[in-house]
Parts: structure tokens; sequence; C-alpha cells
């Protein structure tokens, strides 16, 4: 199983769609599978519950930074991330992505989860 693959079984499994991406990436980390859970938590249901911005690119952005960050800024990594999932997905707020508004999924919840593992592991080499 791939870890996009092993990220979705991981939603399926009781975590959020954050928490779910953070443990597919567990082994590039030093953080143990409770506390990525802990920082996962609050990001379900687009950050928070509030349907924005989507809960597995957060995830995605705070693993990048775990991942990447040497003391000198990545915020244009950062940008690439949002943007190429934007791109990819078609939006970045969860109520958008789902259609709440418009009754047009944009992209399903699983495809995200999937989606942001698959762009991390394309701009982190792993």
């Amino acid at each position: 199983m791939d870890r996009a693959q092993t990220a979705v079984a991981l939603k399926h499994g009781g975590c959020n769609c954050a928490q779910a991406v953070l443990l597919s990436f567990k082994d590039k980390t030093d953080l143990d599978e409770m506390t990525l859970k802990k920082l996962g938590a609050g990001f379900g249901v687009g950050m928070g519950c509030l349907n924005s911005t989507c809960g597995a690119l957060c995830a995605a952005q705070m693993l990048q930074g775990l991942m990447k960050y040497k003391g000198t800024p990545i915020m244009a990594d950062a940008k690439m991330l949002n943007k190429s999932f934007s791109e990819l997905c078609g939006a970045v707020e969860c109520a958008d992505l789902k259609g709440v508004k418009t009754g047009r999924v944009l992209c399903e919840c699983d495809d995200c989860v999937a989606n942001a593992v698959r762009l991390l592991e394309s701009m982190t080499g792993g």
C-alpha cells in the first residue's frame, strides 16, 4: 500500500483528514503517533469545522515545515503546495471542495487526502 492509500485508510479508520495525512508521514518526522493525532485534531472539516482551508492541505503544509525547514523561510514552498493543491483539486476551501454552496463537489475528501499526500511526496522527495 502506498502512502496515499495508507492516508485514506487512516481516514476511514477514525482519523480526520489532517490526522490521516500527518500519520501517513510518521516515518518522516520525529513525532510519535499520539502527538501527530493531537496536532491534527482541530483541522478536520476545513480547519476547525469551519469549512475553511482543507485539513489535508493544512496537514501537508505542517509536514512540509517539519520536513524542509532548516532555519530559513519556506514560504515559497508552502505557496507552491497550496497552488498545486488548488489546481489539482479545484479549490483549497473545504466548503468549495465539498460543494456546500453550489451542490457541486469539486474533489471528494478521500481524493483531497490522497492528493495532499502525493503533492507533498513530490515536493519533498519522500
